[in-house]
């Protein structure tokens, strides 16, 4: 639905309560779906996560904050993993899941990763250091980025990182540069753009090459950087990478998107002589924002990609390369809910039939710019209490200086919330604390990981003196 430029109260065939938001038998009850596993309500109406209520963690860590069941970002993981391992193995040998850090990253996530046997994809020198220092090792990280730096690219090389995904003819040079001043081989991938964008169950040909990412498909330049990598010394072809898009919900678009980027595949062992060893599928698995979204299973994921590759690997005559995938999203969304404390609620007139609830929070677009930035749909639960009041559609909004300072549009919440009651918006795990910023100078919130009863810090919350301590003051 496009914006209408006075605001979303203006727009056309307007309502309080959108078509896709049914009313609920119980506004106490959590909807299947949208909670990590460990994620329960009490008699009393308490959130609780791995067994610890949702009190005692705003008790003790403060709100906002973002909580992570990490027994469901584990099990999330390992489902990818083994679904994959499992779907490919007559295949290829089976398949490489590489965790997308961009969806959010610490060193406690990024050990976590390590120990459940995946890999890790990081996009900046920052998030490489992240990962070696939440002991993944080199060999299991894969660079990526469309404009890396020379320090990023020496690091990367210096450290033995076990793939470059390059992405312009510059890097390549730089890439060969760097390994012959140190005497060593680089693997690297060639980002491919397939012109294939997969959006809400539609894909365009050819529109999506447009963009910045990766050498296009079908004007010849990736087959170009394929032949200028064979012909630098000190690099080593590994395959080819491409990435179709977010919040995919079906794999037609990957279909289409491996047929042409195995073409390419192909062609470079027919006319550079070159069996190339891997390809890459990339990531962008959806995921149940609301009860609107129907996310795939990895297992169904798996099993689909699979006859996929299968089928347009026999139909070229080529051998199978392994298969590599990117999930982020998919394993860090849903596995964290963000937990705020109401400080006032509003009741709105929309129109002379309807109104609404603006239940303001201590937290909003600086943790969690997804909904400002993207338009996205959220859901939320009272979480102190359990409520006798009748369903109000309700709209969850920040404490900042905007009036595009939403987190939730649209959700029934009991009538009779009010100051001091706990929220809680599941899905929050990817895109939100690694976009989060400072805006009005607002600390960012802490995260909390919880598993077995336990709550503990794994990144702290932000303080004023943090804010204050990359000022300089020469007057």
């Amino acid at each position: 639905m496009h914006a209408h430029e006075a605001g979303a109260l203006h727009a056309p065939g307007y309502s309080a309560a959108p078509e896709w938001l049914p009313w609920p038998a119980d506004v106490n009850a959590l909807e299947p779906g949208l909670w990590a596993r460990t994620v329960r309500k009490d008699d009393e109406g308490v959130l609780t996560v791995a067994d610890v209520p949702v009190t005692a963690i705003a008790a003790e860590f403060g709100t906002a904050a973002y909580v992570v069941d990490e027994t469901d970002f584990r099990a999330r993981a390992r489902d990818f993993r083994e679904a994959y391992d499992a779907a490919f193995a007559e295949v290829c040998g089976g398949a490489d899941v590489y965790y997308a850090g961009k969806a959010f990253l610490c060193t406690a996530v990024a050990r976590w990763m390590a120990e459940e046997g995946l890999h890790l994809d990081v996009c900046s020198g920052g998030e490489l250091e992240t990962a070696l220092r939440g002991g993944m090792p080199a060999a299991r990280i894969g660079l990526h980025g469309n404009n890396k730096s020379m320090a990023e690219l020496e690091r990367a090389v210096e450290v033995g990182v076990g793939r470059i995904v390059v992405d312009s003819h510059t890097e390549i040079d730089r890439v060969s540069a760097i390994a012959r001043e140190r005497g060593v081989e680089v693997g690297v991938m060639v980002r491919v753009t397939a012109g294939v964008e997969a959006h809400t169950h539609e894909f365009i040909a050819t529109a999506h090459e447009d963009q910045k990412f990766g050498f296009s498909l079908s004007t010849g330049e990736a087959f170009a950087a394929c032949e200028r990598i064979v012909a630098r010394p000190g690099l080593r072809l590994l395959g080819l990478h491409s990435h179709i898009g977010s919040q995919i919900f079906e794999t037609s678009g990957f279909e289409l998107s491996a047929r042409r980027v195995l073409g390419l595949h192909a062609r470079v062992r027919d006319e550079l002589g070159l069996a190339l060893p891997e390809i890459d599928l990339g990531g962008g698995f959806g995921i149940a924002y609301t009860t609107a979204h129907d996310p795939m299973t990895p297992a169904d994921l798996a099993a689909q990609m699979a006859e996929i590759v299968a089928r347009e690997c026999r139909g070229l005559g080529v051998e199978p390369p392994r298969v590599s995938i990117e999930p982020g999203r998919a394993i860090a969304g849903p596995s964290t809910f963000t937990l705020y404390e109401v400080g006032t609620v509003k009741r709105v007139q929309v129109d002379r039939a309807a109104s609404r609830l603006y239940v303001a929070v201590d937290g909003g677009m600086s943790d969690n710019i997804r909904t400002a930035l993207y338009g996205a749909d959220y859901s939320c639960t009272l979480a102190n209490r359990r409520s006798d009041a009748h369903p109000a559609v309700s709209r969850v909004v920040g404490r900042h200086c905007e009036s595009g300072d939403v987190i939730v549009r649209d959700e029934y919440l009991p009538a009779d919330v009010r100051p001091g009651d706990l929220i809680a918006v599941p899905g929050t795990g990817a895109y939100c604390r690694a976009m989060a910023s400072q805006y009005n100078h607002t600390p960012r919130p802490p995260v909390v990981a919880v598993r077995d009863g336990r709550a503990r810090l794994v990144v702290r919350r932000e303080t004023v003196e943090d804010l204050l301590a990359l000022d300089v003051d020469e007057a």
